[in-house]
């Protein structure tokens, strides 16, 4: 994987049951938020979430915001590729995690009233989400699970010497 050394120096490995776990979190301290009518999941990311979160708070209804804004070798500028209506009142608002508050900022734009939660947050996008489990640094690469493979990862002390 192709992650910027200079911009991440911290990995943050995240497993299936850790995820699901985290939701599982989330979704107690939304519980006493809602109800919420539906929910808005930010595509890719936010899917997974807002299928665990969709069970544990019995909504029924969701709906997809798509927006790109990461290849799995960088950021880049966000676009919109899918667009919704309405300003998001009563409804939950969905991604995985919200990190230099690029996607978070147009994304609340389109939905300024749903009420916006993220598994993990960093701090740079953290005040433009309402709810979340976990902040991580800014300079932490968080590898979810969709993304990984098992293999054999070199002992921290040989790479961090390099």
């Amino acid at each position: 994987m192709a992650v910027d050394p200079n911009r991440y120096t911290q990995m943050f490995s995240v497993s299936w049951e850790q995820l699901h776990r985290d939701c599982r979190t989330l979704s107690w301290e939304l519980l006493k938020k809602g109800p919420y009518q539906g929910i808005y999941c930010i595509t890719r990311g936010g899917l997974v979430p807002a299928a665990i979160l969709a069970r544990e708070l019995d909504i029924h209804l969701i709906d997809t915001v798509c927006i790109s804004s990461y290849t799995w070798q960088e950021q880049r500028k966000a676009s919109v590729l899918k667009p919704i209506r309405g300003d998001g009142e009563g409804w939950l608002l969905v991604d995985d995690l919200v990190d230099t508050g690029r996607t978070a900022k147009l994304v609340r734009e389109m939905l300024p009233k749903a009420h916006f939660a993220t598994v993990y947050a960093k701090p740079e996008g953290r005040p433009l989400v309402d709810s979340f489990v976990m902040e991580v640094t800014q300079d932490t690469w968080i590898l979810f699970p969709w993304d990984a493979g098992h293999q054999f990862v070199e002992p921290i002390a040989q790479y961090h010497s390099k």
